[in-house]
């Protein structure tokens, strides 16, 4: 792994783990699924044009379609969808953590259902990085955290494994191009969160200079840069490389709430962290050399 794929990994995981601090600014202000559908179609729009721009075309292969769909729907609208609703109810930081444990869902699908061999370290990092969760988990509940919205992120982060597990080898770009592809996910988790806005949000905006601002940076940061980032990453050292990265995500994560949001974090929350980072790394490693 070369300094430009690290640097561009930890790029990736710095921008995708900030969203959840300005989601959570956004929801608190807007209606989450509204918001979400309007950000889809400015950075999906902003994505094509670019990608038509530099001559990328949407001339894609089926399986490219298929991803452009899966991804749409299972990444873009289900989700980040069920995120935006739930940051309504618990802190990012939570939200954050529960995201993170996506590569360990998929590691857990790939060893159990495809019965992909993974070596002992690689069990042992499954089992502690769902300790780790487990235990932030049951403290944050305890504490009074909404059951509701740690249930939506549970099932956006599934959402997000089964699609993960269902595209493979989608990732090139092929004929059309990574942009064009990106935008195209983006356009059609906004056609498919649009109707569910539409019936079930009343248009309340409390309007501020800090959610114009977060809301801007989502569009542009972790709506087409991270996504970028991670395409190109992928293309360059593979999904299961690519993927170590997410080890960083629940620090990263967990520290940018508390510093833009002044979350409060406790003993537990550290060391629930610490084990899932170090679950995570041990899978990915244990897949990486396997």
């Amino acid at each position: 792994m070369d300094l430009r794929a690290i640097a561009m990994g930890l790029a990736f995981a710095l921008i995708w783990s900030s969203a959840f601090s300005s989601a959570r600014i956004i929801v608190a202000a807007a209606p989450p699924i509204a918001s979400l559908a309007l950000r889809f179609a400015i950075s999906g729009a902003v994505g094509v044009i670019l990608a038509r721009m530099f001559g990328q075309n949407w001339n894609l292969s089926r399986a490219q379609w298929r991803s452009v769909i899966i991804f749409g729907i299972c990444q873009n609208a289900l989700y980040l969808g069920l995120n935006f609703v739930a940051m309504q109810w618990i802190e990012a930081s939570l939200a954050a953590i529960i995201a993170s444990s996506m590569p360990l869902i998929v590691a857990a699908a790939n060893w159990v259902i495809f019965r992909e061999k993974l070596p002992v370290m690689g069990v042992l990092g499954l089992m502690a990085g769902f300790g780790g969760v487990a235990l932030i988990m049951t403290q944050r509940l305890g504490g009074g955290v909404d059951p509701l919205g740690v249930t939506l992120c549970l099932i956006g982060a599934v959402a997000l494994a089964v699609a993960t597990l269902t595209v493979r080898g989608a990732s090139s770009a092929g004929s059309g191009g990574v942009l064009m592809i990106v935008g195209l996910q983006m356009l059609v988790g906004s056609a498919v969160l649009l109707p569910f806005a539409l019936i079930f949000e009343t248009l309340e905006v409390q309007w501020s200079w800090q959610l114009l601002a977060a809301f801007t940076y989502t569009v542009f940061a972790p709506g087409l840069l991270a996504t970028w980032i991670w395409f190109l990453l992928v293309q360059r050292i593979g999904a299961t490389r690519g993927a170590t990265f997410h080890f960083l995500n629940p620090f990263f994560g967990v520290a940018i709430a508390a510093a833009i949001l002044g979350e409060r974090l406790g003993w537990v929350d550290i060391l629930g962290v610490t084990i899932i980072a170090a679950g995570i790394l041990a899978v990915q490693l244990a897949r990486a050399a396997r």
